[in-house]
């Protein structure tokens, strides 16, 4: 299929469907019947582009059409089960998916500055004198490092992890109406305390310590959190090279999108705050610990490589838009 020419050729179309779907609770008569023919034109073509075209842009486009018009053709509400698990298997993972590039490259990022800093302040006794006294330090990776986790009733700690990592997740998305600039440093700040308190730990001898309390919940919440960092930088992008669409078009998609990562992130910060509070504190071998945390993050990047790779496939965007509402009755 030439997509350039098959757009050219319909474009007008799915204009007019477009029209009529923003106009339905005022058309005519010969509107309505216009908009059920139109309806059943665009959704062949939509079925033509599927299985003839790669082009996820177009795809998603004619998906949002065919959506909003089956709306206001069949007016039968979707069951809310049916929206839950649509947002579960479709929504949340094919965004995260398809940000995978950002999402590695803030990993990769916030590692090598974590492992640079963390080598520097444990080689370095006056880089260390800077961050406090000997006893301060003794303090801190004979004690507190460790207190940190169980000094506090679970129930309580759990959901102040959740809170304080829900927090650091929502600015980085926040942070994309600033074309995602603040997003880097976000990070930054966030791998300098990992490196520094991990850099006092292996000069100290503690660094098994370090990686057994830090494992088990810190691989699915530094993954949630680079996750949301490359959906806001994604969505920041998106402004400065939207490509050959409307600006205000595919910033409004993305948005959308982004949403999706705000509403899957408040839950897998919530799982990652249970581990937190449950697991990391607990008297469990330090190799089962980890093995807890290891399961949770592998879990997660199944989830999303299955059912992500599935819904791009089939030409989804993840746009909130593009959602179903309504199913046909007949």
């Amino acid at each position: 299929m030439d997509t350039d020419a098959f757009v050219l050729a319909h474009r007008a179309t799915w204009d007019r469907l477009e029209q009529l779907v923003k106009r339905r609770r005022s058309l005519s008569g010969a509107e309505v019947d216009e908009l059920v023919d139109l309806y059943q034109r665009v959704s062949t073509h939509l079925s033509m582009v599927r299985s003839a075209s790669a082009d996820p842009v177009l795809v998603g486009r004619l998906s949002g059409v065919v959506a909003r018009a089956r709306s206001a053709v069949t007016s039968a509400h979707a069951p809310l089960w049916r929206e839950f698990a649509r947002f579960w298997t479709v929504s949340f993972p094919v965004v995260a998916y398809r940000t995978w590039r950002w999402w590695l490259g803030s990993a990769v990022s916030f590692f090598v500055v974590a492992i640079v800093i963390g080598v520097w302040v444990a080689r370095d006794p006056e880089v260390q004198s800077t961050i406090g006294t000997p006893a301060d330090i003794a303090h801190l990776v004979d004690h507190q490092f460790a207190a940190y986790y169980s000094e506090n009733p679970a129930g309580s700690f759990a959901f102040r992890v959740w809170v304080n990592n829900s927090w650091v997740a929502a600015q980085c998305i926040a942070f994309a109406i600033l074309l995602g600039i603040p997003i880097p440093y976000l990070l930054f700040q966030n791998a300098a305390n990992v490196g520094v308190s991990g850099g006092l730990m292996f000069d100290a001898g503690r660094g098994d310590v370090f990686l057994g309390l830090l494992a088990p919940h810190g691989l699915l919440e530094l993954t949630a959190v680079f996750l949301a960092a490359a959906a806001g930088m994604r969505l920041g992008w998106s402004a400065i090279a939207p490509g050959d669409r409307p600006r205000g078009q595919v910033l409004a998609e993305q948005g959308r999108a982004v949403v999706s990562v705000a509403i899957g992130l408040a839950v897998v910060l919530l799982v990652s705050g249970l581990i937190e509070a449950l697991v990391t504190p607990s008297p469990l071998p330090t190799v089962a610990r980890v093995a807890i945390g290891v399961a949770a993050e592998v879990a997660f990047l199944a989830y999303v490589v299955h059912f992500g790779r599935r819904a791009v496939r089939a030409g989804e965007t993840g746009d909130l838009d593009d959602a179903p509402d309504l199913l046909p009755t007949g």
